[in-house]
């Protein structure tokens, strides 16, 4: 397995998604992981709120069929597959301190 990463940034990362029923709604990618090779992306719904939601959706990143050259994210249908990111993903978020971050604004 690769090595585990959450990458942070100060610049906000916004994506369009459309769902199954084409419906398009914003969410801010708050990190991302690359294990055996693929990329997974943690994502929270997008608001000019300051609470943060307390829970996020994770999905992968994969090439379009349509584009090669374009990346797209997409749901994680296997069961065990997306368990074992979604761990690795709140593993990492439980080390985040906010405290910490919060006294630093």
């Amino acid at each position: 397995m690769a090595e585990n990463e959450i990458f942070e940034n100060e610049e906000v990362l916004v994506y369009t998604l459309t769902d199954d029923e084409g419906n398009e709604n914003d969410f801010e990618m708050i990190g991302s992981v690359e294990v055996d090779g693929k990329t997974y992306c943690a994502l929270i719904p997008y608001t000019e709120d300051e609470e943060e939601p307390e829970e996020y959706i994770v999905l992968r990143v994969e090439k379009s069929e349509e584009n090669p050259d374009e990346e797209i994210l997409v749901s994680i249908d296997d069961d065990e597959e997306f368990d074992r990111i979604a761990d690795i993903f709140d593993d990492e978020f439980a080390d985040i301190d906010y405290d910490m971050a919060a006294d630093e604004e």
